[in-house]
């Protein structure tokens, strides 16, 4: 009998050949083959007769071979092997099959088989071209609830439906129960290898719902427990404990009062510099909720204790943008400030690096400079990363790392919906900024078709005549793709526009093709109103303020997550002026019809995140592949709310029993198993 870690190659029937296969879809051991999980299931279960057979369903039939299959060419060349079959009802069904020549023997008359495929030509003459066919008595591909794998080119679903039975074959018959049998009563959970049969073969509706109940039971619990016993070895740190700091100098500084959400968020962050162990805090909030001035409270606390801070922006520009807010309002109660960047000046580049080892310097804040190997500090206590999920776990461990065990608050303009935050940052302590500050403008959302472009463009040039900025966002291709679409459809809307339609403006693309310096350069010119529209992809979705921009035009807006469309409205409505904000889009479908009077009802950044999440589920929801946590393969946080729920207080219990998992070795080898890919997780 195999194990779960047995190479893939000794399974019987697999072999070298289809072992490099596999290879290519992640599959290299048993556990990995019987964790590659279907992605859907078709309901083959219902046979039709050849007479009830409706062109252009997909159905089941069962039927004999009325005759010898014939072999024939077209005049492409191309080989047809076709047979005709009969069932009870005394009709005919047409079969053929394509450049498969092969199959001319696999056929004799009399053989009763089952064919499932679409159903083409008329009720007079029906057809099915290249169906799926076995033995009636087989039943493997048809009759039943089969799979679909999620696949690569070059491998098809054979390849599982031969390679998955096999393998489930060479399983114990009792197979090694990750879940303590406690757990799995108490929660009314099926055994291990009744999940992985039912889930790859279900035998009924019931079957599958139960084998996927816990395996996705399963697959919360293991990450709940690993991110508890994240957060349970952190306390055991040694962080540096500040003394109570009087805030009100500083709010005395401010020229607004914050918001109670603000409030709320800075006495979280006062608590957690007060405790003997780092903070690592989480402060995320709609676009405009005022973060920074949270930031700037905890950069004042951590300052007036001796720390020095640093925080961290995604670009240049954005950094700028920080200090040009920050050190005006920190300099005057005594906490001195510097920008640190890419485009910083050798000297002052030296300057400022003394001036941090020395302690001279309370706060620095920069871009990924800041993680050069010659900048260091006498005594780094404070980490401020701003807009999150544009970092991943190693560059925020570094900018940690120069540090004795600094606290750390990292910020994220993204809302994302409690339960999705509980996944992605299950490490972290979380604050909320659910409040807009006072004076920040509703934007007048409208959701329309192309049809409209002439009138768009009119109230365009309109806003640009009375001295306003806007911006035109294109659908672009992923961000590390290597095709040159996003440039050419940017660049080529925007010559477009500035030849065609708005001869008499200035008009500039921005594309994440373009070099750091370029995208910065254009970026500044649009900020001093050098640039009267800026034609853009998604690349402006973190973007400096330009509190002038007060249109946002988005073409084909069905090809954005409602998240996403969010944060680029979100770059407008940043000044006095009102802001407008209109998603262009011929998508009749209901969902985008949906996803898009969501958008025109609401500003609300979580109201729209959380239906995002239901109608996407958790996907990429903000470059999810940064944070560092496993992928979920089964559960599904759109739909599995109560399960998830289930699992953290099933984790709680558990580890306020065995807090290291001691009393559970292959819980805790397959907790660590799971966060092994993640060289931040367990430490």
């Amino acid at each position: 009998m195999a194990t779960l870690n047995t190479d893939i190659r000794y399974i019987k029937g697999v072999g070298e050949a289809r072992a490099k296969s596999l290879a290519k879809l992640g599959i290299t051991d048993l556990r990995s083959l019987l964790s590659y999980f279907p992605r859907a299931y078709d309901d083959r279960r219902a046979y039709k007769k050849i007479a009830d057979l409706v062109p252009g369903e997909m159905s089941c039939v069962c039927a004999v071979v009325a005759g010898e299959a014939k072999l024939s060419r077209t005049f492409g060349g191309k080989s047809i092997v076709k047979i005709r079959a009969i069932d009870s009802s005394n009709s005919s069904l047409e079969i053929s099959f394509f450049n498969r020549p092969y199959l001319k023997s696999s056929f004799r008359t009399g053989d009763h088989l089952n064919f499932y495929g679409r159903v083409e030509g008329s009720k007079r003459h029906l057809q099915m071209v290249n169906p799926v066919f076995e033995p009636e008595e087989t039943r493997r591909l048809t009759g039943r609830i089969v799979p679909i794998y999620p696949l690569v080119t070059g491998i098809q679903q054979s390849l599982l439906y031969y390679v998955v039975p096999r393998g489930l074959a060479e399983c114990p018959e009792h197979m090694e129960e990750t879940l303590p049998s406690d757990v799995r009563l108490a929660h009314q959970l099926c055994h291990t290898r009744y999940a992985y049969e039912n889930i790859h073969f279900p035998s009924s509706d019931e079957a599958l719902a139960s084998a996927r109940r816990r395996l996705a039971f399963e697959e919360l619990f293991l990450l709940a427990l690993g991110l508890k016993l994240l957060r349970s070895r952190r306390t055991f740190v040694a962080g540096k404990q500040c003394k109570t700091v009087d805030l009100s100098p500083f709010f005395a500084a401010l020229p607004f009062s914050l918001t109670a959400a603000q409030r709320r968020a800075v006495d979280d962050i006062a608590r957690d510099l007060s405790l003997d162990r780092p903070m690592n805090r989480l402060c995320q909030g709609d676009v405009g909720s005022g973060k920074t001035m949270v930031a700037a409270a905890a950069i004042y606390m951590a300052a007036k204790n001796g720390l020095q801070c640093a925080l961290m922006a995604p670009t240049e520009i954005l950094a700028e943008q920080h200090y040009r807010s920050l050190a005006p309002l920190l300099t005057p109660l005594g906490i001195s400030c510097a920008l640190l960047t890419a485009s910083t000046k050798a000297k002052e580049r030296r300057a400022l690096n003394e001036a941090l080892r020395s302690g001279e310097l309370s706060l620095v804040i920069g871009t990924h400079a800041l993680l050069s190997p010659d900048v260091q500090y006498q005594n780094l206590g404070l980490v401020v990363t701003d807009e999150q999920h544009r970092f991943g776990v190693d560059q925020r461990a570094a900018l940690s790392a120069k540090g004795e065990n600094p606290h750390l608050l990292v910020m994220s303009a993204t809302p994302i919906p409690r339960t999705l935050a509980l996944m992605i940052y299950g490490d972290l302590d979380v604050s909320v900024l659910n409040e807009l500050p006072p004076g920040r403008q509703k934007i007048d959302t409208f959701a329309v078709p192309s049809s409209y472009h002439a009138r768009i463009y009119a109230f365009l040039r309109k806003l640009v005549q009375e001295g306003r900025q806007a911006y035109i966002v294109c659908p672009m291709v992923a961000e590390n793709d290597e095709l040159p679409d996003e440039r050419k459809a940017v660049t080529a809307y925007a010559e477009t526009l500035q030849k065609e339609v708005f001869p008499d403006l200035r008009i500039a693309p921005i594309h994440g093709k373009m070099k750091p310096k370029e995208k910065d350069a254009v970026m500044r010119a649009f900020a001093a109103h050098e640039i009267d529209v800026l034609v853009s992809t998604t690349v402006i979705e973190v973007g400096v303020d330009v509190p002038n921009a007060a249109l946002m035009l988005i073409e084909n807006a069905e090809c954005f997550g409602l998240s996403q469309l969010h944060q680029l409205r979100g770059r407008v409505g940043r000044g006095q002026h009102k802001s407008y904000c209109v998603l262009v889009s011929d998508n009749k479908g209901e969902e985008n019809k949906a996803r898009l009077k969501i958008m025109s009802s609401t500003n609300d950044g979580f109201a729209i995140a959380e239906e995002d999440l239901r109608l996407r589920g958790p996907g990429d929801f903000f470059g999810s592949r940064q944070h560092g946590l496993p992928a979920l393969r089964v559960a599904d946080l759109s739909c599995d709310l109560s399960l998830l729920h289930e699992t953290q207080s099933a984790a709680e219990q558990l580890l306020a029993a065995d807090s290291e998992l001691n009393e559970h070795p292959l819980l805790k080898a397959r907790v660590e198993l799971l966060f092994s890919l993640n060289a931040d997780a367990m430490n």
